[in-house]
């Protein structure tokens, strides 16, 4: 039987292929339907079709998984028709199969049960091992325990054998209680061989005692240890005494030996701050206190601590530099001493705080940075004590130096200053008018350029904010954002001012009382202010600057001079806002004049005046104004050649386009008027016959007249213009006003 034929005989090629009889694949299922679901491990049918049914009907549903089940039938029957050899010669190869395995299953037992036998003897063999190895390290720790005792006991014991043999050791040292000054005279003769041999045993007394401080840590809490307390605290307190005792011989005849042993004793126990204070109190203390003392009394007035800083550096130089030395050697273990931190720089502390505390005290400004200066000042020069970068740093990172910068607090410093600084200029620009200097009995001083007292003022405050006996190079920042703020406030007193003159009641707005009554000339001194200040900011202020920072980072020179750029740039924008006012002013004086246009057009109607043949009186006072203000004192002196012509053709412009609008309202209301009046006479003409011809001629003659006196008047002002330096031409309101008032032949030929 070499195939299972269950599908219908007329499709067995379709079948094969999964194809039915319309021609679709047979295992083609909707989207849905997920066939990997169906050999999931966790495959529940319940939930699965609980989740189809919201979407899909149930016969639906059954339907297509009566599909999949035949597929899976032909899809088995396939498999089975592919290797039908196989599968039935399975079934002969599978004869006695129970005898063989139970052929097996007799070795396999036996080799179970040796395992079972090995595992249990390695079991207890590890147990054994285990509790072994567990009583061997308990032997060991009882061991290292025993032995450490020993050891304690014997440095106990070497300590106390070694502090007997120091020499000359006075008996009342093992109380603890003693005098280290009267100390220094119990052994004033005995040499310098005496003292280096103290020195040395004290040196080796330390390296057991920091043995002994090592058993002690490990070692806590025993019996043992807290029977020898005793011992060991009057081991102590013994090597303190006499290591005192020598560290202070060895200080007052300078032993350099002695010294540098009673150090590295120090340095053994980790008893830093003891060599320190001992060097403090017996050594610098005395001199620091005479020193401050005496100034204070004698050479000095007030808390200065400049006299006294020279003082202590020469006593330093003289009497502490040997140990400064000793201490900072190369490979000598003893850089952990702060001898300059915790000898020096903390008595002389104490001693200003006690003697002079007005010193750090911001409320008088210069005695207080002179102060703070001569302080940085002798801080470099402790600094200049030390060997390398990492004692520096090392040395501004003590307590005590972090202190001594607290007491100054700069911040405060800065507020007086700055209320100082800025109330200067604001109590300047106050003033109710621009005051020249020269009207003043204020010195010009370094400001001798400038015209008015708020430029003399606002000069003078930004050149102190630079100045040695302001600055303070840790608030750099800060002077710089108070002279940018400075430079702002005089823009804005400037700007509002200008604003102001031309708003009625302008005094109510403080700071701007001035523009009510400034004139044009006064305006002048304004210009000329702006122009140096400028000048001076973008010059040589700003090298000032930047040489005073030049330490600084490019990138931070490089803001520092963008900013200060910006702020002369915003007082050279100031200029044409100054010469707007000016022009204002020049065009408002003549527009005055410009009324007299009314007169001579009132003079021309309904009149019997020949034609003009010259031009009017006022053209010579129109720019009679702006003529006085050029060729002023003032403007002559201070006034720049650039401003000056924008000046002029500015005012040139404006008063050209006033006159020009003027003129032709004039005009055009002539000509409506005679348009007017033509109307009706024609009308009376045509009721009472031709006699009104020739008063309609008239008429026309009269606004005629008013034209050519406008010519005359304009060519006039054309010429005065041109005197000036002004082409009338090439103004549009001077050629629409031409146009305006010309003849016909005559409007594109602009003469003078």
């Amino acid at each position: 039987m070499p195939y299972l034929h269950t599908q219908s005989p007329e499709s067995p090629t379709l079948l094969r292929k999964g194809i039915d009889l319309f021609g679709d694949p047979i295992d083609s299922h909707p989207l849905w339907l997920k066939q990997s679901c169906f050999v999931d491990p966790n495959f529940d049918p319940e939930s699965y079709i609980a989740d189809l049914r919201t979407f899909v009907p149930l016969e639906t549903l059954r339907s297509e998984l009566r599909s999949h089940l035949s597929s899976l039938n032909h899809e088995l029957i396939e498999l089975i028709n592919r290797d039908y050899a196989d599968f039935v010669n399975l079934s002969t190869k599978l004869v006695d199969v129970d005898a063989s395995v139970v052929r097996m299953r007799a070795p396999l037992s036996e080799l179970r049960e040796k395992i079972v036998v090995f595992c249990a003897a390695v079991e207890n063999s590890l147990v054994a091992l285990k509790n072994g190895l567990q009583q061997r390290a308990e032997a060991a720790a009882a061991r290292e325990v025993l032995e450490l005792l020993l050891d304690t006991f014997h440095v106990v014991s070497k300590v106390e054998k070694l502090i007997k043999e120091l020499p000359s050791l006075p008996a009342d040292w093992s109380n603890g209680d003693v005098n280290l000054v009267e100390m220094g005279h119990l052994s004033n003769g005995s040499g310098t061989h005496l003292r280096e041999t103290q020195s040395m045993l004290l040196e080796r007394i330390a390296c057991e005692m920091n043995r002994l401080k090592f058993y002690i840590t490990h070692a806590q809490n025993l019996p043992f240890i807290l029977s020898m307390e005793k011992r060991i605290q009057s081991a102590c307190l013994l090597l303190d005494a006499s290591l005192g005792h020598c560290f202070v011989e060895g200080l007052e005849h300078r032993d350099d030996n002695a010294i540098y042993n009673c150090l590295r004793a120090y340095a053994a126990i980790d008893n830093t701050c003891n060599a320190e204070e001992i060097f403090r109190s017996t050594i610098v203390a005395p001199q620091v206190r005479k020193i401050i003392a005496h100034n204070l009394s004698a050479e000095t007035s007030g808390d200065e601590l400049e006299v006294d800083y020279i003082k202590i550096n020469q006593f330093i130089e003289e009497d502490c530099k040997f140990l400064l030395e000793i201490s900072s050697r190369e490979n000598s273990g003893l850089h952990v001493f702060s001898f300059l931190g915790n000898s020096i720089l903390k008595e002389v502390l104490m001693e200003i705080q006690k003697v002079k505390p007005g010193a750090f005290s911001p409320g008088r400004p210069a005695e207080f940075l002179k102060n703070y200066k001569s302080s940085l000042d002798f801080l470099g020069k402790l600094e200049g004590y030390c060997p390398s970068r990492y004692a520096i740093a090392k040395f501004r990172a003590e307590p005590v130096f972090v202190d001594f910068m607290k007491q100054w607090n700069i911040g405060v410093y800065f507020s007086l200053r700055f209320q100082e600084i800025a109330g200067t200029l604001d109590t300047a620009l106050m003033l109710s008018s621009l005051l020249p200097v020269h009207d003043s009995n204020s010195d010009q001083g370094e400001a001798s350029e400038l015209t008015l007292r708020q430029s003399v003022s606002l000069l003078a405050c930004l050149r102190t904010c630079w100045s040695e006996d302001v600055l303070v190079i840790s608030c750099s920042d800060k002077f710089l954002k108070l002279s940018l703020q400075l430079i702002s406030r005089y823009s804005n007193w400037l700007s509002a001012g200008l604003a102001a003159r031309k708003v009625p009641n302008s005094g109510s707005n403080p700071g701007s009382e001035w523009a009510a009554s400034v004139a044009s000339d006064d305006l002048v001194y304004v210009i000329h202010d702006v122009n140096c200040l400028a000048e001076e900011v973008c010059g040589n202020y700003l090298d000032h600057v930047l040489d005073l920072i030049k330490s600084c980072s490019p990138e931070v020179l490089n803001l520092v001079k963008q900013s200060i750029l910006q702020g002369g740039t915003s007082l050279k924008d100031l200029v044409p806002q100054v010469i707007n006012s000016i022009t204002e002013m020049m065009v408002e004086k003549s527009v005055d004049v410009l009324e007299q246009l009314k007169g001579i057009s009132a003079t021309y109607r309904r009149s019997y005046k020949p034609p003009p043949v010259r031009h009017s009186v006022y053209v010579s006072q129109l720019l009679r104004p702006l003529k006085d203000f050029l060729d002023g004192e003032k403007a002559t002196k201070y006034l720049p050649r650039e401003t000056r012509n924008e000046l002029i053709h500015r005012a040139a412009f404006d008063i050209t386009t006033q006159y020009h609008g003027l003129a032709t309202n004039l005009v055009n209301l002539a000509r409506k008027t005679e348009s007017s009046l033509q109307k009706m006479r024609i009308a009376v003409k045509q009721r009472r016959g031709g006699w009104e011809s020739e008063t309609l001629d008239n008429t026309v003659l009269e606004t005629d007249k008013f034209c050519m006196q406008l010519l005359l008047d304009i060519q006039e002002y054309g010429r005065n213009l041109s005197t000036l330096g002004v082409d009338a031409r090439m103004i549009p309101a001077y050629c629409d006003f031409w146009k305006c008032v010309a003849t016909s032949e005559r409007q594109n030929a602009i003469t003078f």
